[in-house]
């Protein structure tokens, strides 16, 4: 009996060994496929930003931010569910972030460029070609057209095509006001023409488009607020009634009905939010 009970002990212990070992392997691979994941997205979005740092240091602090959030989170809550929640947030923030300021930098470089084009074409018609004109303008100018546009004349000095060069600044800044700059700026080198007037023409219709824009989303900045306060609301009753029945509202992170309770109400709280943004949201 006692070698049976001993050939069981060791067995479960093997066994929890064995079971230990895969978890661990299976986490260093998934925090191996994360590093890679993580470095190779944060050099490609911090290039595109013209933000020069090593993506290396920059995982270890968001490793660094992760744990933190987890252990704050866990200890504010004091359920384990929570806390993990609250990481995977975390490990979404820095894509969240990229696209954040890419789309901070778009609006900069968008608000900029017809005022860029008609001070291109005022420089055009006080004499030169076009790469004389640029050289011109970016000398006064700040901000991402003249990152962008400055890189557009390194590549035209290195020898790169007008169309290539035009194809790859389109690519870097995907607008399509930007799109129907280039497409001038092709169709003029081709076929002869003004190109000053032409990018002059392009900068008014751009400066329209902006300004029609911009009151579009004045109109609709009210639905959009509203879509937020009531995404919102049912957050902050939840919040108000934990504090009025904490035992009562424990149970939504307690117990495996509450956890699922919980994510229908993130999901239909982000579909709500989805359609309401997407009825107050007007393209020109």
């Amino acid at each position: 009996m006692s070698n049976m009970v001993l050939a069981a002990v060791i067995g479960s212990s093997l066994l929890a060994f064995l079971v230990a070992a895969l978890c661990i392997y299976c986490i260093n691979i998934g925090v191996k496929r994360y590093e890679e994941n993580f470095t190779e997205s944060a050099r490609e979005n911090l290039t595109d930003l013209f933000i020069f740092i090593d993506p290396a240091k920059l995982y270890i602090v968001n490793i660094v931010s992760l744990v933190l959030v987890f252990i704050i989170s866990w200890l504010a809550s004091g359920t384990l569910v929570i806390a993990l929640i609250a990481s995977a947030a975390g490990a979404w923030a820095p894509s969240w972030l990229y696209g954040f300021f890419r789309a901070r930098r778009q609006n900069q470089f968008l608000f900029d460029l017809p005022d860029f084009l008609l001070a291109l074409a005022n420089s055009m018609r006080a004499g030169g070609n076009l790469s004389t004109a640029l050289d011109r303008v970016l000398a006064e100018i700040s901000g991402p057209l003249k990152q962008e546009f400055g890189l557009l004349q390194r590549e035209l000095r290195m020898g790169t095509e007008y169309t290539v060069a035009l194809d790859n600044l389109c690519q870097r800044m995907p607008l399509q006001e930007l799109a129907l700059v280039s497409s001038g700026i092709k169709i003029s080198r081709e076929i002869g023409g003004q190109l000053a007037d032409t990018l002059e023409r392009l900068g008014e219709t751009i400066r329209r488009k902006l300004e029609m824009e911009g009151k579009i989303n004045s109109l609709t900045a009210q639905g959009k607020y509203q879509g937020v306060v009531m995404a919102a609301l049912p957050l902050f009753l939840a919040l108000i009634i934990y504090h009025i029945e904490p035992v009562a509202m424990s149970r939504l992170w307690s117990e495996p009905v509450g956890w699922a309770v919980c994510v229908l109400i993130v999901v239909f709280e982000l579909l709500g939010y989805h359609f309401i943004k997407k009825i107050v949201t007007i393209d020109v």
